[in-house]
C-alpha cells in the first residue's frame, strides 16, 4: 500500500528527527538522571501514547477531510510541505545552544508516565508537525488514507520507541556529558535542518498524480 521509496525516506527522516535532542528527548534524559532506568522508561512510554493521540486525530481527521473535499489534499500536501521548509530553514541557519538537561523532582512512575504523555498531548507543536509530516507519504491512490496515515505513524511511534529507550538507557552514563555538547546538538540540528528543507522542496514538487 505504502510506496517503498517514500517509505525508507519516512523513516529517515523520521529516525533523524527522533535523534535530535528536543523537550522530549530532554525530558526523558532528565527523568533518567534524577530516578534511574525505570523512570525513563515511563517517561518514554508516555510521550510515545501522546505521540498516538497525535497520530490518531491526524489520521482520523485529515481522512475525514481529504474525502470530504478531494482538492483539500493538494492544500494540504502543500502546506505541509511549506511547513517542512520552514522548520528546515530554522533548524539550519538559527542559533543552536547547549542541551538544557536538568534534574527533576522525584515522583512516582505513574505520574512520570502520566506528565510525559499530557505534556506531549497538550504540545500545538507536536500536533501541527503530525498533521504536516504524515500526508506527505501518504497517496490516495494508493488505498485508504486512513490506513496509511496510521501506519505511517505506527512506524514514526515504534522508531521513536527505540531511540528514546536508548537516551533513557544511555542516560545515566552520558547525561552530564550531552548537557554540555554544543557541537553535537548544533550537527543534529544541521543535519535534521537540511534533511527537511530538501524532503519539504522534493514533495511539493513532486507530481502524484
Amino acid at each position: 500500500m505504502l510506496d517503498p521509496h517514500s517509505l525508507w525516506l519516512f523513516i529517515l527522516a523520521g529516525l533523524l528527527l527522533n535523534i535530535t535532542p528536543g523537550p522530549d528527548v530532554l525530558y526523558i534524559v532528565g527523568r533518567s538522571l534524577s530516578q534511574g532506568r525505570a523512570a525513563g522508561v515511563a517517561s518514554v512510554l508516555g510521550i510515545t501514547t501522546g505521540c498516538l493521540v497525535h497520530t490518531t486525530a491526524a489520521a482520523c481527521g485529515l481522512s475525514a477531510l481529504l474525502m470530504a473535499l478531494p482538492l483539500a489534499y493538494d492544500v494540504v500536501r502543500y502546506a505541509g510541505a511549506a511547513y517542512l521548509v520552514w522548520l528546515g530553514a530554522r533548524a539550519l541557519f538559527g542559533k543552536s545552544s547547549a542541551l538544557e538537561v536538568r534534574q527533576l523532582a522525584p515522583q512516582s512512575l505513574r505520574r512520570v508516565f502520566l506528565q510525559g504523555m499530557i505534556t506531549n498531548v497538550l504540545n500545538p507543536k507536536v500536533a501541527l508537525f503530525f498533521l504536516a509530516f504524515l500526508p506527505q507519504f501518504a497517496d490516495p491512490a494508493r488505498g485508504s488514507l486512513t490506513i496509511q496515515l496510521l501506519l505511517l505513524g505506527l512506524i514514526f511511534n515504534v522508531n521513536g520507541v527505540l531511540v528514546d529507550l536508548a537516551y533513557a538507557l544511555a542516560a545515566s552514563r552520558l547525561g552530564d556529558w550531552l548537557k554540555s555538547r554544543y557541537d553535537i546538538s548544533a550537527w543534529l540540528n544541521r543535519a535534521t535542518g537540511g534533511l527537511f528543507l530538501a524532503l519539504g522542496v522534493r514533495l511539493a514538487l513532486l507530481d502524484r498524480r
